[in-house]
């Protein structure tokens, strides 16, 4: 059985709009500023914290950065990306690059950093189904943990299996070091800290049948 397995958010549902757009609601005017402080210290909080829910690690980095930025938070205002996450846009070159391999006979996974019931809202707006879905809160971890990997290799044996994703740090890397072929799609820009690390990199998910 051939498997692609995806990261989600950030690879196939647009995180930085989201989380930056959650962000203007409590603070209007500061959403891009708010999403940078966000992303260093989301990955403190995982590690801090590797069995917490995913809602409590939005809410825990979301009150650090608000706390770096000097923004005032009000208690009830933490919440606001875990209730809005199941809104957040996919990317507009999902659905045909995810029809394509349904239709060339892949199976389809996603390996997430994220609660069961916030990525079952997400689903709903994915374009296809997917065969198998592995989250943090199955894992007892957060990627770049070997967890999610380890635990989706053990419940479906692969024969032919290739990781696609956006983040670098989070799927990349742990890719890498359990040899799995991966598929990078860097859709921002980013230069690798270890160039051997990545194989294929594509802007977005066009072409990536053809990279398959």
């Amino acid at each position: 059985m051939r498997w692609v397995t995806f990261d989600c958010y950030g690879t196939l549902v647009d995180w930085r709009h989201g989380l930056r757009t959650s962000a203007e609601l409590i603070a209007p005017g500061e959403g891009a500023r708010l999403l940078e402080a966000y992303n260093r210290h989301e990955p403190a909080v995982q590690g801090e914290f590797p069995s917490m829910r995913y809602r409590q690690v939005l809410a825990e980095a979301l009150r650090r950065a608000c706390a770096e930025a000097k923004v005032e938070l009000n208690a009830d205002d933490a919440s606001v990306a875990a209730e809005t996450l199941p809104y957040w846009p996919v990317f507009p070159d999902v659905r045909e690059s995810l029809t394509a391999l349904r239709e060339a006979g892949w199976r389809l996974a996603l390996l997430t950093n994220c609660d069961r019931d916030l990525v079952a809202g997400t689903r709903r707006r994915l374009p296809v189904p997917f065969d198998a879905v592995v989250t943090a809160e199955d894992a007892g971890a957060y990627k770049p943990a070997s967890a999610h990997f380890e635990l989706f290799r053990s419940s479906y044996e692969p024969e032919v299996w290739v990781h696609v994703a956006q983040s670098y740090f989070h799927d990349m890397v742990p890719a890498h070091r359990l040899g799995l072929p991966r598929v990078w799609i860097n859709r921002l820009g980013e230069e690798p800290a270890d160039a051997s690390v990545v194989q294929r990199v594509l802007p977005d998910l066009r072409g990536l049948i053809d990279a398959l």
